[in-house]
C-alpha cells in the first residue's frame, strides 16, 4: 500500500507542477503579448525555456525547503496527507483558471496540507509538524508583504522612468520598453521556475521520506527533471484565460509601465528565492506590480471590480483548499489504516 500511495503522490505532484506552469505562464507572457513586445508563440517558448532552467536549478533550494518546511508523519499517514493536499490545490487551480483569476499555487498547497493535517489528527493519526510556522511564513507574510512591496515599488519606479523619457519621442520609448520586456519575460520565467519548482520538488522529497525510500541526504536527479519538465510543459500549454485578465482586464498598460512592472517583479522573486529563501508567490507579485505600474497614470485605468474579485480569491485560497483537503483526507483515512 505504501508504494501505491507514493505513486499517487507522484502522479498528483506532476499534475500540480503542470497546472502551476499552465496557470503561471501568464505572469511572464501576459504583458509582453499585451504591449506587442513579443508574439504569443515566441513569448511562451521563451518563458518555457527559462522556466525549465529555473526549475532545474531550484532542486538545490528545494532540499533545504523540504527540511524546514513541514514534518510529515511516517508511512501511509503522511502520504495520504500529501495526496489530499495536492488534490485540493489542483482542483482549486483548475477552478481559478476557469474563472480567469490569477491566484497562488503555493498558498493553495500550504492550505491543503494544513487542512489534511487537521483531518489526520481528527481521525486519530499524527499531526503535521511545522504547519503554524509554514502558514505564517508562506501564506500570511507573503500574502501581505510581497503584493504590497510589488505594488509600491512598481508605482514608484514609474516616476524616474517617465522623467528620464520626458524628452524622448513616444515611438522610441515604446520600442526601447518592448526590448526591455523581452528580457523581462525571461527573467520572470526564470524566477518563477526557481520559486515554484521548489514546491513540487519539496513535496516529492517529503513523499520519499514518508515512504522510507530516501533519507533526505540528497536530491534525486529524477525529482529535479520531473519537476522541470512538467512545469515547462504546462508553461508551453499556456493558460490564456489568466493572461487575458492580467493583460487586458485589470488595468490599461503601455510598454514603459509594463517593462517596469515585469523587471521589478523578477527582482523581488529572485531576491526572495536566492537571497532570503522566501517562498514568494509569482502570481501575487506580478499582478500587484502590474496594478502598481498601471495605477501611476493621469486617468482612471484600473478595473476595480476585477481587482476586488482577485483579492477576494487570494484571501479564499488557503481557506478553501484547507476545507477541501480536510474532507479528502477524511475519505482517504482508511487507506492510511486510521
Amino acid at each position: 500500500m505504501t508504494i501505491f500511495l507514493f505513486v499517487l503522490v507522484v502522479v498528483f505532484a506532476g499534475a500540480f507542477a503542470f497546472l502551476n506552469g499552465f496557470r503561471d505562464a501568464s505572469a511572464a507572457v501576459a504583458l509582453a503579448v499585451r504591449t506587442r513586445a513579443l508574439t504569443p508563440t515566441v513569448a511562451v517558448l521563451l518563458a518555457g525555456f527559462f522556466n525549465f532552467i529555473g526549475a532545474g536549478l531550484s532542486a538545490v533550494l528545494a532540499l533545504a525547503v523540504s527540511r524546514t518546511w513541514i514534518q510529515l508523519p511516517q508511512g501511509e499517514n503522511g502520504l495520504t496527507i500529501l495526496i489530499a493536499g495536492l488534490i485540493s490545490a489542483v482542483l482549486w487551480g483548475i477552478y481559478t483558471w476557469w474563472r480567469g483569476i490569477p491566484s497562488s499555487s503555493t498558498h493553495a498547497l500550504v492550505g491543503g496540507l494544513a487542512g489534511a493535517g487537521v483531518a489526520s489528527v481528527a481521525v486519530g493519526g499524527n499531526a503535521v509538524g511545522g504547519v503554524d510556522t509554514s502558514l505564517l511564513v508562506q501564506v500570511s507574510l507573503p500574502l501581505l508583504l510581497s503584493p504590497a512591496i510589488a505594488f509600491a515599488g512598481a508605482y514608484l519606479l514609474v516616476w524616474p522612468a517617465t522623467w528620464a523619457a520626458r524628452y524622448t519621442p513616444p515611438n522610441v520609448v515604446n520600442s526601447r520598453s518592448r526590448r526591455a520586456q523581452s528580457i523581462a519575460v525571461g527573467a520572470v520565467a526564470f524566477a518563477h521556475g526557481l520559486q515554484d519548482g521548489q514546491r513540487t520538488s519539496a513535496v516529492l522529497v517529503l513523499a520519499l521520506l514518508a515512504s522510507g525510500l530516501s533519507d533526505g541526504a540528497g536530491m534525486p536527479i529524477w525529482v529535479a527533471l520531473f519537476t522541470a519538465v512538467l512545469l515547462t510543459v504546462g508553461t508551453l500549454a499556456g493558460g490564456w484565460r489568466i493572461s487575458y485578465t492580467i493583460g487586458y482586464r485589470l488595468v490599461r498598460m503601455d510598454p514603459l509601465r509594463g517593462s517596469m512592472a515585469q523587471l521589478f517583479s523578477s527582482a523581488i522573486l529572485l531576491v526572495g528565492a536566492i537571497g532570503l529563501q522566501w517562498p514568494i508567490s509569482t502570481t501575487h507579485t506580478v499582478t500587484s506590480a502590474v496594478l502598481g505600474a498601471g495605477t501611476h497614470q493621469g486617468f482612471p485605468a484600473t478595473n476595480r471590480k476585477v481587482v476586488i474579485r482577485v483579492l477576494m480569491f487570494w484571501a479564499l485560497t488557503p481557506l478553501v483548499t484547507a476545507a477541501a483537503a480536510f474532507v479528502l483526507a477524511l475519505s482517504l483515512s482508511p487507506l492510511a489504516g486510521l
